[in-house]
């Protein structure tokens, strides 16, 4: 069998090869040409796998490394008869990550706690949660919107996106894009969202860049309906908005989800389903040389320190977004080059906090945020 692998997924190398022919390419590489006598392709966001791709060609099964599927037109592979996967919360611990280092690096910019405020998340899947237990965790009070949820568990926990507006300091989006239907996610921050916003605030794009109207969120920042924008996912990647860039507090270039340990949960998923599908013998496959960080053990002394400000130097100490800001803004036609080069980081989890002085119930924060903490 042949096996059409993104040379931009870690870990894969090897898995294969003593069961299949295995093609390493980039995914623009990816052609009709190319697949047309392979058995399977794994593959990232960035090779289309449609009726031009795929028409034709001896593809029984496509596993994507992430957890957006939309670069794959399910409609068609259902008719032909292709069947397909995705890796579902293999990154959501890197994106709550991304998000945590947003919200204080945005804090401290402005000099404003987060502890009391309130966040509303929209999108309450395995993202959208693990972002609503470290919002808990720091203090702040957190409203949760997800529509088929509620139509399926009843709306005991969550909120309509009209309480959101009205009540939210903070607005981070975690969906799928929907371009139709009930759930649809296209343009759910379009004029009329935005225009129901009572509190200015922060609004937050670390899921698809479509789930914001570029055109309305840019009149909404200049009239003031929001206060500022940090942005991961961009419409018409990797041709961003040069405006919406310079309006953004933070942008960075669809990194979010950009952690080591969220790559090689993906690879592993994509591994263990491909196995699964043609009986290869790889059903328990797990990734090797996931390197530890640069930096694994954060020496804290909370003498005379604020919990706040622990909690800020210890978040930031494992993933700083201001670095991926500037890197951005140096040259935004890179914006594929930095993605695909990106040097990936660790996740809490990876990390061990020493700390001097600082209070049971911080150390306890951490602890809930996933941080290892050596006793004092």
């Amino acid at each position: 069998m042949k096996i059409i692998i993104d040379d931009k997924i870690p870990y894969i190398h090897g898995a294969f090869e003593k069961v299949a022919e295995v093609v390493y390419l980039p995914g623009n590489k990816t052609t009709s040409e190319v697949v047309k006598d392979a058995d399977a392709i794994i593959t990232r966001t960035r090779t289309i796998c449609n009726e031009k791709l795929l028409k034709g060609s001896a593809v029984k099964f496509i596993a994507t490394a992430t957890i957006g599927f939309d670069h794959i037109d399910t409609d068609y592979c259902d008719k032909a008869g292709i069947q397909w996967t995705n890796a579902p919360g293999c990154n959501a611990e890197s994106v709550n990550q991304y998000i945590a280092s947003a919200l204080f690096s945005w804090s401290l910019k402005n000099r404003t706690e987060l502890a009391g405020k309130t966040i509303g998340i929209v999108g309450v899947g395995q993202v959208g949660s693990r972002v609503a237990k470290t919002c808990e965790t720091i203090g702040m009070k957190v409203l949760l919107n997800d529509p088929p949820r509620e139509r399926t568990e009843g709306s005991a926990i969550l909120t309509d996106l009209k309480n959101i507006q009205q009540e939210a300091d903070f607005i981070t989006f975690h969906v799928p894009l929907n371009m139709t239907g009930e759930d649809a996610t296209f343009h759910l921050a379009d004029a009329a969202f935005l225009a129901g916003l009572k509190k200015q605030p922060l609004l937050i794009n670390s899921c698809r860049g479509e789930v914001f109207d570029t055109e309305a969120v840019k009149q909404a920042r200049k009239s003031g309906l929001i206060s500022g924008l940090v942005i991961d996912c961009w419409e018409n990647e990797p041709d961003l908005d040069l405006e919406l860039l310079k309006m953004a507090d933070f942008g960075t270039p669809h990194i979010a989800g950009y952690s080591k340990d969220g790559k090689a949960n993906g690879t592993m998923m994509s591994v263990q389903a491909v196995s699964r599908f043609f009986n290869l013998g790889l059903d328990d496959w797990k990734p090797s040389g996931v390197e530890p960080p640069e930096n694994p053990v954060i020496r804290i002394d909370g003498n005379q320190r604020r919990e706040y400000s622990i909690l800020a130097e210890v978040i930031l100490s494992t993933y700083d977004i201001e670095n991926d800001d500037n890197e951005l803004r140096k040259d935004t036609s890179l914006f594929e080059k930095i993605r695909g080069d990106y040097p990936v980081r660790r996740e809490f989890d990876s990390f061990t906090v020493e700390a001097e002085n600082v209070k049971e119930e911080t150390l306890e924060k951490l602890q809930k945020l996933g941080f290892l903490i050596k006793p004092q």
